[in-house]
């Protein structure tokens, strides 16, 4: 164990119980912005440096990891002034501490190879953290459980798993939360297996004022329950019910007619690149992979979706030729989407119409199909004329944009189905 004393303050208060807690699976959830991932990554560098503990720490894709959870991992490392005592390898996804050898993994789930060979340095994994853990399901949950076996019984293993909620019938809801009884107005569960605790901004000290301006000034409803309050969700006037997730890896011979589309962002904005193939005799878009990335350069976006794409044709937001055009010097073949008047609501009635199959690996997607909404009126129906919240779109507007013109040749809908 390294000698260095750790300042409590550092710490949100509601957390701090959880430094010491060895309950077998611990769940940290609730609302933005309450500290919750802060606080996993602020307790797995104090483990590491206790000298006891290894940690495999994971998101479902391994493009998500870098910018998130390792970053966190860093950061607390660097806020704390701890550097000299760490080794960090970016390249493999890999935190050591040089005094004791304890590690921290870094992977993304979607490589299941990896995750069956991945052992740390020194002694065994004690710890698992899943960040955003409401983007796994529950297989993977239990193969990343067979591989905290072995190591000290003194240690107690745990499995930490950290998100924002969304809606009542996933899994988790149901497994650790429905068959406990949790109520709405709770914000704890103890036993000798499990702890869960349900925070919001309320609960992190660190915020400014305008933080919680933000918040507390969201106008949906649902948007305010989940991700303001941290309640389990029941998503209502949702646009897309026609959608599913499988496993698509075994498929990709197979997918011969691909259709590309693309949402320029930058900085709070993502650029999302849709990579897909129509079964036009069934009715079936498959969507088999994606990029979401902010803070890309068109140079540096043209180098990543240059290898997806290939020389086929990627349809993009006609609001940005210059981007466009920046795109097709890089050699990529870029075109506006025609777009025109009605053209969003034209686009979503066709997609309601097709059958949608997304990889499990294609995080924002299922992610955007599960929380794209109507804009409701005062008495929580659809408003009339129906207009889309423009938020969690990227992905689909980029859909939007590949497709647009298999359905030209049909009249418009003079409605159109919530």
């Amino acid at each position: 164990m390294i000698d260095i004393e750790i300042d409590l303050d550092i710490f949100n208060t509601v957390y701090i119980p959880l430094l010491k807690d060895d309950a077998r699976t611990q769940i940290l959830f609730g609302g933005s912005a309450s500290g919750k991932s802060v606080f996993v990554a602020q307790r797995a560098v104090y483990d590491l440096l206790e000298g006891k503990r290894n940690y495999l720490i994971c998101r479902q894709t391994g493009r998500s990891i870098r910018k998130s959870v390792f970053n966190e991992i860093v950061g607390v490392i660097n806020d704390w002034g701890v550097g000299g005592l760490f080794y960090i390898n970016k390249t493999d996804g890999i935190v050591t501490c040089s005094k004791n050898k304890r590690q921290a993994l870094f992977i993304g789930l979607d490589d299941v190879e990896k995750i069956k060979s991945i052992r740390p340095e020194k002694g065994a994994i004690t710890d698992i953290w899943i960040e955003e853990a409401t983007e796994i399901d529950k297989n993977t949950l239990k193969q990343l459980t067979k591989r905290q076996r072995g190591g000290a019984e003194s240690i107690a293993k745990r499995l930490t798993m950290s998100f924002n909620p969304i809606y009542k019938t996933h899994w988790i809801y149901e497994d650790y939360f429905s068959t406990i009884g949790w109520a709405e107005d709770q914000t704890e569960y103890h036993n000798d297996d499990l702890t869960i605790i349900k925070t919001t901004y309320k609960d992190n000290r660190f915020l400014t004022e305008g933080d919680h301006k933000d918040l507390e000034n969201e106008k949906d409803s649902y948007y305010y329950d989940v991700y303001t309050l941290g309640n389990w969700g029941v998503l209502g006037n949702v646009i897309f019910k026609n959608w599913k997730v499988e496993d698509l890896s075994e498929l990709g011979d197979q997918f011969t007619n691909k259709k590309f589309g693309l949402d320029f962002g930058f900085a709070s904005d993502p650029a999302a690149l849709i990579c897909t193939h129509y079964d036009k005799m069934r009715k079936v878009i498959y969507i088999f992979d994606e990029l979401y990335e902010t803070e890309l350069t068109n140079p540096s976006l043209a180098d990543l979706i240059k290898p997806i794409v290939e020389n086929t044709t990627v349809v993009c937001d006609s609001a940005e030729p210059k981007s466009i055009r920046e795109l097709r010097d890089n050699k990529i073949n870029a075109i506006g989407a025609k777009k025109g008047k009605d053209s969003v609501l034209f686009g979503i009635q066709w997609l309601q119409q097709q059958t949608i199959i997304i990889d499990k690996r294609c995080i924002n997607a299922s992610r955007e199909f599960q929380m794209y909404k109507w804009i409701e009126g005062s008495n929580g129906q659809p408003a009339s004329p129906p207009r889309p919240i423009d938020k969690n779109n990227h992905i689909i507007d980029a859909l939007r944009y590949c497709y647009e013109d298999e359905g030209k040749d049909k009249q418009k809908a003079r409605s159109f189905q919530g």
